[in-house]
């Protein structure tokens, strides 16, 4: 089938890529290149990275509601649409342009999670299985039916690993769902309106850890975030990120007070410890516990974490 693609980060980028390996992807939509970095450095998005590494046409549209944007798009020819995490609502022009419609790789279980950040608020909220479904999408916002789902546990995968899995899931679900709609043998079930829920984007600061909250929060604060929107702590006055972090059991810690020894690292919550594995450092590359305790020089006295 003649496919355009539409998606912006590694999660798109990956269904990229196995998309192009079954069908024609005659162009690839993506969000304008963005500053970044100390130089200012325009850096383009992992889907124009990989579009471009596979020879496919790239278009960086400021909207879709421009009328040029909409007769390119036309002039493409796609029988289907395809979008995954592409940053960009698709007015109903675009939605009602390819003769199959258009589908929506969402990282979740629908109705469960909709929105931007599904991902991160299943970590969040605990959830013990996450997945993958392929949504024909409408004007309501990811309302629409869905064809193929797949699930997942879990299983304590922190954000980064649980997209990359949900990435591989969501391309083979992709795959099958255009089968069905070529074949014309594709059947679409309604989501429950009452069960839905809402993954709201992630506020700067929101996924910072705080000495106040219990363990099993924190833990999974740092679990959901990813370098867009990392998880913090003050650490005797200074700022780190912390990447990973597990409950430690068996060793108290009382609230907003630090334990470093024998190259571990425990952060006093307000019901037990939470343990930081891995770290960043103002100003320094992501290391373990052990590497940073060995540069820690602590100030004298009682040791003390805070929320940024």
């Amino acid at each position: 089938m003649r496919v355009v693609f539409m998606g912006t980060p590694a999660f798109a980028a990956a269904i990229l890529s196995e998309l192009a390996n079954q069908h024609d992807v005659v162009g690839a939509f993506t969000q304008p290149d963005k500053v970044r970095g100390r130089g200012k450095k325009l850096v383009p998005t992992p889907v124009r990275e990989e579009a471009d590494r596979l020879g496919i046409p790239v278009f960086t549209p400021a909207t879709l509601k421009d009328a040029d944007v909409q007769a390119q798009l036309a002039s493409l020819r796609p029988d289907v649409i395809c979008v995954a995490a592409y940053g960009m609502i698709l007015p109903e022009a675009v939605l009602g342009l390819p003769p199959l419609g258009c589908v929506n790789v969402h990282a979740s279980l629908l109705p469960r999670w909709r929105g931007a950040a599904p991902i991160e608020r299943a970590i969040l909220a605990g959830d013990e299985f996450a997945g993958v479904c392929i949504m024909r999408m409408e004007r309501g916002l990811d309302t629409g039916d869905w064809c193929v789902r797949r699930e997942i546990p879990v299983d304590g995968m922190d954000a980064t690993q649980l997209q990359s899995e949900l990435a591989d899931l969501g391309a083979a679900a992709l795959l099958v769902a255009l089968q069905q709609m070529e074949q014309g043998h594709v059947v679409w079930t309604a989501q429950d309106d009452a069960a839905a829920t809402y993954a709201a984007k992630v506020e700067k600061g929101e996924l910072d850890a705080d000495p106040a909250c219990d363990v099993e929060s924190n833990v999974r604060r740092v679990r959901a975030s990813l370098p867009a929107h990392p998880s913090r702590a003050r650490l005797a006055g200074r700022d780190v990120i912390l990447e990973e972090a597990v409950p430690c059991e068996g060793r108290p810690v009382p609230e907003g007070l630090v334990s470093a020894a024998a190259g571990r690292l425990l952060l006093g919550c307000s019901d037990g410890a939470m343990e930081v594995t891995r770290l960043k450092p103002p100003g320094k590359g992501s290391m373990d516990a052990r590497a940073f305790l060995q540069g820690f020089r602590p100030p004298d006295g009682e040791l003390r974490w805070e929320r940024p």
